[in-house]
């Protein structure tokens, strides 16, 4: 299914040496002539890393979207009662981000976002990007793979070597995925190799 017109909300949290692959991803979906608007987790939006200063990834999501990110639990609240998306992506989806949507919390802009098109049955699109995901997240993944709604940006080891137990989506299957869950279908393979 096609993406055009669609409302997708994209939802950063704080994995930030990914923020650099994710942004022209937004460009992609956009040229897709999709609706999109970004969404930042707390940390996200106040953080200044080596890998960029918080200000300028919400002004650089702000540019190319058009669209204020959205960046408090009161502004993502109303995405539930109001059906405001059809799909939410979260790229880049931390092991704790994933941990916690596994367990139902919802402390956060990016899980109170994702709340809201769970209770519209709507499509939640994860690109993981956590160094547990074969140890502290794996049970979180299983849990939610076999989640109703909930699709995966295909995955893989990043650095088996370094780092055996991180694992990190493929961000250009991002379309390809958002399109794929609009078909109630999952992209496969969901485990890749890198």
């Amino acid at each position: 299914m096609t993406i055009q017109g669609k409302n997708l909300g994209v939802a950063f949290t704080g994995s930030f040496c990914t923020f650099d692959k994710i942004f022209p991803q937004l460009e992609h979906l956009m040229a897709e002539n999709a609706n999109v608007y970004p969404i930042f987790s707390e940390r996200s939006k106040s953080t200044d890393t080596r890998f960029g200063n918080a200000e300028s990834f919400l002004k650089r999501a702000k540019d190319i979207t058009g669209n204020t990110p959205v960046t408090t639990l009161v502004e993502a609240e109303k995405f539930g009662p109001n059906n405001l998306l059809d799909a939410l992506v979260i790229a880049p989806c931390t092991g704790n981000t994933l941990a916690k949507m596994a367990h139902a919390i919802t402390d956060s802009t990016v899980l109170m976002a994702a709340k809201g098109l769970l209770r519209n049955n709507k499509p939640i699109i994860i690109a993981v990007s956590t160094n547990d995901a074969l140890s502290g997240n794996l049970k979180n993944i299983g849990l939610l793979i076999n989640s109703k709604n909930i699709f995966f940006v295909p995955f893989g080891q990043d650095n088996y070597k370094s780092k055996p137990n991180s694992m990190v989506a493929d961000f250009s299957l991002i379309l390809p995925t958002v399109e794929a869950a609009f078909d109630g279908k999952q992209l496969q393979p969901v485990i890749i190799s890198m």
